[in-house]
């Protein structure tokens, strides 16, 4: 197998995260499993790739916290080597509200995580990858929603505004350090069926939204795994800035 460096993926106890952490390791990568709480869920994640024959650790960070994402990324390069990629995966609701219920503390977590967290972890990998600081370069990918595009209204429109930063933030990140060996991309998810909407009080979403979709079904986080993969590989070599729509048609 192809040794392809380490990746970090937040949020890569469960759902999109977990699925990306296991098709990277097939692809060559030494995983970081990040997770804040789910530590049983990470472990396990970190397990079966081991048990595959690849490599993994998992590590408990809260990317809200600056000092929290420091430590990652200093014991994901001393216990698995170099990073060479990252996926911003880790990201909150604030739960369902209109805007005239919204909380002040949850738009502040929703951003802490989704946005803040995900701009020091992309800082800690540009430090590292970055050949005008020595590094060999590497790939960033962010992971957005079709929430940024829809808006989400009646739902969590503070949630799909921080996904629109994140969008903002890739293409600008992008092209500030395309002269330096690395490449910054986001994926868009549409609905997937993962726990995220019964975790916030609406087990029957999916079915609920289901009408909204060309292609009459949710995706599947392995599905949202490949289009991750295959923006960090050479294979997208020639892509950076871009955003990559997996949703189904919606």
């Amino acid at each position: 197998m192809q040794k392809s460096g380490t990746l970090i993926v937040t949020g890569a106890s469960r759902g999109i995260g977990a699925a990306i952490a296991r098709l990277a390791s097939h692809r060559g990568y030494a995983v970081a499993v990040n997770f804040s709480s789910g530590e049983a869920e990470a472990k396990k994640v970190a397990a079966e790739i081991v048990c595959s024959g690849g490599r993994a650790l998992p590590i408990r960070a809260d990317v809200s916290r600056e000092e929290d994402i420091l430590s990652l990324f200093k014991i994901a390069e001393q216990e698995l080597g170099p990073i060479k990629a990252l996926v911003n995966n880790a990201g909150v609701t604030g739960r369902f509200a209109r805007v005239e219920n919204v909380t002040a503390e949850a738009i502040e977590k929703t951003f802490a995580v989704n946005v803040t967290g995900a701009m020091l972890c992309a800082r800690e990998a540009v430090r590292r990858m970055s050949t005008k600081r020595g590094g060999s370069g590497g790939a960033i990918v962010n992971i957005s929603s079709i929430a940024a595009r829809t808006g989400a209204a009646g739902e969590w429109v503070h949630y799909a505004a921080s996904k629109g930063a994140v969008d903002s933030f890739t293409i600008g990140l992008a092209r500030e350090v395309a002269t330096e060996g690395i490449r910054v991309n986001a994926v868009k998810p549409g609905l997937v069926d993962t726990e995220i909407h019964a975790a916030n009080g609406e087990p029957g979403r999916l079915q609920r939204l289901m009408p909204s979709i060309p292609i009459s079904r949710a995706g599947k986080p392995e599905e949202i795994a490949e289009g991750v993969l295959w923006l960090l590989s050479p294979a997208a070599s020639y892509v950076t800035g871009a955003i990559l729509e997996i949703g189904g048609g919606r």
